[in-house]
Formats: C-alpha cells, structure tokens, sequence
C-alpha cells in the first residue's frame, strides 16, 4: 500500500472507533476526521468544505424543513385521525400505527414522524393494556423500514445516490429505491405486527395506567419539623413500604452518593429519592417532605396564574398540592437524540427564570445520578418530569427539542396551511420523482414556496434543520472522495474479496449488506453509508460487475439498525419512555435484520443483475 493509502485507513478506521466510542459527537468526529484528511494533504484546503454544496446536503436539509412545515401545520394529526382503527385488538392497530409511520417517513423526516405519532402509540398502549414498549419498538422500526423506500426518506439513500452520480454520472431517482425497499418494509411491517410487537419485553409498572418510563430521580427536601428528621434512612426507606427508595443524601451543598443505612437525617438535609410517577406525591407526603425545586415559591415568582400562594414564601407547602395544582399541570418530555438539551443541565438553560418552570425529577433508564438534579447533564433518551403551565412546557419543549409524551387531541390548527404544505411538498416530489428538475433544486423552491406562501415563518426556517446530521454529511464526504482517489477502497474491498467471498460476487453482496448493517448498529447511518460507499464501489469494480447492486445494499443495510438504542435516533428516542433497556432491541432486531436479508439480497440481484 502507498503512504496515502496507509494513512487514509488509518484516518478511518480512528474515526470508525470514535462512532463506536460516542465519548464526542458524530458531527466533531467527522469535522476531525476532514481535518485530518486535509492536514495529510488527501483533501485540498480549496475543495474542505465541497461538502456543504453537496446536492445530498441540500437536498437533506430542504426535507428537513418541508417535513417541518407538514409537522407544525396539522397534516400527520389529520392523518392519524383518519388512518387508525377505533376499537381493534393489538395486531390491527399495531399494523395500522406502524405502516403510517413507514408511508409517513417516505416522504418526511422519521425522527419527526415518530415523534408526532409517539403520544398517540402511548395512548395506544394504554387503550389495549400492553406495555408501552411493545407499541414503542415497532413504531420506531416500521418508520426507519418506511425510510428506506425512497429518494428522500433517509439521508443514506442521498448518499448513495450521489455516489452513483459521480461514478455513472445519473443518479437513482426518487423511486429507484421503492422495487427493493417497499418489498423489505412490507414484509418488515408484516412481522412487527403479527410477530414482532410480543418479542418485545413487556415491563409495565406495578398499579399503573400509564407507561413505563423507568423510576424518577428526583430531590426531596426535610423540613427541621418533618417525620423524617431524626429517623435513619433504612426507618424511612421501611416507612415508604417499597414505594421509593434513597439513592443518594445532600448535607450542606455536599452530595453523599451511597450513604450508610443507619445515617441519621437532619432537618434541611436534601434526599435523592428514587420512585415511580405514581408513587412521587404520595412519598412527598407520607414523610412530610417538600420537592427542592419549592414549586408554589417559584410560581408565586413566575406563574402569576398560580391559586393561593402561601403570604411567606418559606411557609411549608403540601407536595401532593403542589404538583397537583389545577392551574400548574405535570407533563413529562421525551430528550429527542440531538436536542439542544443534550449535553446542558437546567441551571445551564436557566430553566426556571427564562420558562417559568421546574424540573422535578428525571427517569433515566438503567442509571443513577451522580450530580444534583439542577446540574444534571440531560441525555438523549431521557424522561422529564416537568411542571409549569401548559404553554409554557409547549414553548420549552420545541426550544429545546423534546417530545411531550401526554396524549394531545388530534385537529389542523390551520387547514389553508395544512393544505398548502400537502401540495407543495407533493409538487417538489413530483419535480424530482419525473425528472424535471435535480431533486435539490425541487426541494429548495419548496423551501421557497413555504416560506413564500406563509406556511413557516422565515424566522424558523433554520430552526427545522438539523444542523449536526448536515454537518456530518458534509464533512465526510470530501473523506469518502479521499478513500477512492487514493485507491483506499479497493484496497479494503480486495481484502473482503479475498478472505471472505472466494470471488463469488453474491457472497459479497451479502457481505456488505451484512457488514453495513452491523456498523449502523453501532454508529450514524449517514456515516455508515459515507463509509461503505466507496467500500461497495470497490468491491463491484474488482469483481467487474455493476456497482448498482452493491450501492442499493449499502442504502437497504444503512437504513437496518434495529438492534441497540445507539444505532437510530429514534431507537434513542423510545428508550425511556418504552421503559426498555439496551439488550431489548436485539429480540426484536435480530429476527427482523434476518428478514431484510432474506428479502433484501433476492430482490436487490432481481431489480439490478450483477
């Protein structure tokens, strides 16, 4: 191999382990990885940042914000009103649920079409008595399966399309994928709702209606009077008769994060309380404790709508009372993967004085905290417990993006809106699907159209996109360029060609179909696809066979990560409130993954031969 070559790889295969450590986040790793290229001279500083004018990027981002204006107008809600059966059992229901997802992240960002239907799968689940998880995961399944049916369902298929545009000079069109990604979703969708949905674990919480999102963190404070000062903590652990338990004890801003049981409690000390949803308030009263967050002092401050606050604002208040209030309501929001709020605490945010609302607790899946509650570093897949006015929940979370988990009434707020957003992003489909135009030129004068037309505001326009994902795109594929020009991907195809395919062109389809689908397990599917690309080139180029059916494995094998809560966002995304741990998804995954296998290469080697 050539110095090049040799360090390209190298360059590679340490931005590969940094997608599998996910100590930093995708969109840095990929900038270092770019910078590295360009520091080793495989990529000129003229030509580093080619990638932001990538018709893949464009393209991604102008879905972003057509998929916006669909969310923020009404059309998914008026969708579901009419798509979902009334009163069926779970195996009709779960069908329909699904495949509205799968024909909605056709044609619109998946994570967004999960997160408008998530409220409804959770209404669902209570509905037909089943944990919530089991509604959860084939919801987020048949969307990601839906993404894999077009053009513009998931940024690996621009990706791959734009690298056939630059080996073939055409690129696949906007259906190009449906022959082989319908049949694979059909088939999926038929699995999760006959099979699927019961390989799921079903964890519902002991005496509750709701779902399961794991138990709350939260911190409860001991007056000097309450029944608990004086008592150790094993008595009040006994007291609370298994509802709760202390993780966790403050004592003069100093955190004690296994403290012994026979520790004495003192008045004004802060415990780290570990308890259901359900059993929260009850616990707070039983021991005469008041939440730290001091709801109805806050609200006096910023809620002028709260009822009968207390003259002094250091009277005692009544926790069952204070987060009952009629005037002040609970709501509990999902972190979406890559919101704002990943990363920051609510004292970062300054939560209460900026939204006039309180952070009273955090279910995180598998994990105690090791911070106060106000300094907690909030992660992707997280449940808070929030508390404020409705508005006021609503304006924090689309700032911050996260995804209320209550059930909401179904309805278009504005239907002339709603029907503007349905035909122009049906006509930007149309000018990409028959050729008109370049797909990012159709979809950026649907851009201009919304904005023209007054369906979104110019002032959010920005907003809708996501940022990190058009970043990372960008950044890896001036890398990818880099891997073929040196002749890197041959090299690494050869190697697969030689020790695992004995030259048999199948055996390496399957290969890196197989090998595609592994690394988007663990890793940005966008990057898998960045990465395999050049990989799948290769390997046609070897074999002397068309790269067409190496590529659409890539896009079927980018688009199939089922088996960790890592490998999607929207797998993040149902973690907490499907109350399901990281080795669930494999139960469900692994049968599924075969499936598209299964389907997956016949159809591939029917549509495009070798």
């Amino acid at each position: 191999m050539t110095y090049d070559q040799v360090t390209i790889i190298t360059i590679l295969a340490a931005t590969v382990g940094l997608f599998l450590w996910g100590r930093f986040r995708h969109d840095v790793v990929a900038l270092a990885a770019l910078l590295a290229c360009v520091a080793a001279g495989l990529v000129p500083s003229s030509s580093a940042f080619s990638g932001f004018s990538h018709p893949a990027v464009i393209t991604v981002a102008c879905v972003l914000v057509l998929s916006s204006a669909l969310q923020s107008t009404g059309v998914v809600d008026g969708l579901v009103r009419v798509v979902l059966p009334g009163a069926t059992g779970p195996t009709l229901t779960i069908a329909a649920l699904t495949g509205l997802a799968a024909v909605l992240s056709g044609f619109m960002n998946n994570v967004g079409a999960l997160a408008l239907l998530m409220p409804v799968a959770i209404q669902i689940a209570d509905r037909l008595a089943v944990p919530p998880g089991r509604v959860l995961m084939p919801l987020a399944f048949g969307s990601i399966l839906g993404g894999m049916t077009t053009l513009i369902g998931t940024p690996p298929n621009l990706i791959v399309a734009g690298f056939r545009a630059e080996v073939s000079g055409t690129s696949f069109s906007m259906f190009d994928f449906a022959p082989v990604g319908v049949p694979v979703a059909l088939v999926g969708l038929v699995f999760l709702a006959l099979i699927g949905w019961r390989l799921v674990p079903g964890r519902q919480r002991k005496g509750t209606d709701g779902f399961e999102t794991g138990a709350y963190f939260t911190e409860a404070r001991v007056p000097e009077k309450s029944k608990a000062a004086g008592m150790t903590l094993r008595e009040i652990e006994a007291a609370l008769d298994g509802d709760a338990q202390v993780v966790g004890l403050v004592r003069h801003e100093r955190r004690i994060p296994a403290p012994s049981p026979f520790q004495v409690v003192k008045g004004g000390d802060i415990l780290i309380v570990e308890a259901e949803p359900d059993a929260l308030a009850e616990t707070l009263s039983r021991l005469d404790l008041k939440l730290e967050e001091d709801v109805k002092t806050s609200a006096r401050k910023d809620m002028a709508k709260a009822p009968d606050l207390p003259e002094n604002p250091g009277d005692a208040i009544d926790p069952l009372e204070a987060i009952q209030s009629e005037d002040i309501v609970l709501m509990e929001l999902a972190v979406r993967p890559l919101a704002d709020l990943v990363g920051r605490s609510a004292t970062d945010i300054n939560l209460r004085k900026l939204f006039g609302i309180n952070l009273l607790a955090i279910a995180r899946e598998g994990n105690r905290p090791t911070a106060r509650l106000r300094s907690m570093p909030m992660l992707a897949g997280d449940v808070l417990l929030m508390q404020g006015t409705p508005e006021a929940i609503s304006d924090f979370a689309n700032r911050f993006g996260c995804v209320p988990l209550a059930a909401r009434p179904l309805r278009i707020p504005d239907q002339r809106k709603a029907i503007l957003a349905s035909v122009i992003m049906l006509a930007a489909i149309g000018g990409a699907a028959f050729g008109l135009v370049p797909a990012a030129i159709s979809f950026a004068a649907g851009v201009v159209g919304i904005v023209v037309a007054g369906v979104l505001p110019a002032r959010r326009l920005y907003d809708a996109i996501d940022w990190p994902v058009i970043t990372l795109l960008a950044a890896l594929i001036p890398v990818a360029g880099a891997m073929a020009s040196t002749g890197a991907a041959n090299v690494i195809a050869n190697g697969l060609l030689t020790w695992f395919t004995g030259g048999s062109a199948v055996v390496a389809l399957v290969l890196i179909l197989i090998v595609t689908m592994i690394l988007s397990d663990f890793m940005n599917n966008a990057a898998t696809a960045a990465v395999m690309c050049p990989i799948a080139l290769g390997a046609a180029q070897q074999l002397g066979v068309s790269a067409d059916p190496f590529l659409m494995a890539v896009a079927v094998g980018a688009s199939c990560a089922f088996l960790t809560p890592i490998g999607h966002q929207n797998n993040t995304l149902i973690l907490g409130p499907g109350g399901l741990r990281f080795g669930d998804y494999w139960r469900l995954g692994v049968p599924l993954e075969i499936l598209v296998v299964l389907v997956g290469v016949p159809m591939i080697l029917f549509v495009w031969p070798l």
